[in-house]
């Protein structure tokens, strides 16, 4: 078994800004509809990309199909809830020439979001073999986070971390844990822990050959970690910066962009239903 750690100072985002940045993108999604199987906004512009191929827009079992320029892969979106004072929770399936991936999000109370929980399973072509699969699931307890933030400097941390995620290979197995802790200035020091380890008879092969790159595995994690943390530091200045209606213009401008060179990006060849 490896432990890695490593500890970063990153931007808090405090409970009252989420839950307001939570608010304003269901209030956008709220205000989208479905003209037949294409989705527009509430000025008329429709969504590139993307069709409803089943049910009721925004109502569980809705299905949606989405595609990317240049490529052939299928991807799926299906609502499996959609109840913004309980919960909000989407499938989503990808379908390439490389990998197929499957995963499922569900975000409790959104309008104040409390828990959200993640899972998936990768796999890639039939005949790739074993060592191309892999699944895992995550979980981050947000009242649990806010609580462990708040609490004043030197106090032990919590003993259950607020941000666990675990995967699982033919190799071995991984579990990553996250505990804030608060820091001067409006920020967070957050402490990442990594715990690998091979599974059953691979244990002694995974245990020399992550002993033999001990060194070069622990700069990897670190170096994995900032960035990590540099790419939250830059999205949480630029959303502070940010006024609602300059969000609210952000969301509406990402969600009618249109990449020009998919030769599907017009009505008129874009696939009908199924």
């Amino acid at each position: 078994m490896t432990v890695l750690r490593h500890s970063v100072s990153v931007l808090a985002l405090e409970p009252h800004r989420l839950q307001a940045l939570t608010r304003l993108v269901l209030d956008f999604a709220a205000s989208t509809r479905a003209d037949g199987q294409e989705v527009v906004l509430a000025d008329g512009r429709p969504v590139p990309d993307m069709r409803l191929v089943r049910g009721r827009h925004l109502r569980p079992g809705a299905r949606y199909e989405l595609w990317e320029a240049g490529t052939a892969d299928q991807v799926t979106v299906l609502v499996r809830e959609w109840r913004r004072h309980s919960a909000i929770a989407l499938e989503q399936r990808l379908v390439s020439d490389d990998v197929t991936a499957w995963m499922a999000l569900r975000l409790c109370t959104p309008d104040r979001p409390r828990l959200l929980e993640a899972e998936g399973r990768v796999r890639g072509p039939e005949g790739s073999g074993a060592l191309r699969r892999g699944s895992g699931k995550a979980r981050l307890d947000l009242a649990a986070w806010w609580a462990a933030a708040c609490l004043p400097s030197g106090t032990p941390p919590a003993a259950r971390a607020p941000v666990t995620a675990r995967l699982k290979h033919p190799l071995g197995k991984a579990h990553l844990s996250l505990r804030p802790r608060r820091a001067d200035g409006g920020r967070w020091q957050v402490d990442v822990t990594l715990t690998v380890r091979g599974r059953r008879l691979l244990r002694p092969v995974a245990a020399i050959a992550l002993a033999v790159a001990g060194r070069r595995v622990q700069q990897g994690f670190r170096s994995a970690v900032e960035q990590a943390a540099d790419s939250w530091n830059r999205s949480i200045g630029e959303l502070r910066a940010l006024s609602p209606d300059d969000l609210r213009a952000e969301l509406a401008r990402h969600a009618t962009e249109r990449t020009p060179e998919d030769p599907r990006s017009t009505p008129a060849s874009a696939p009908r239903g199924s």
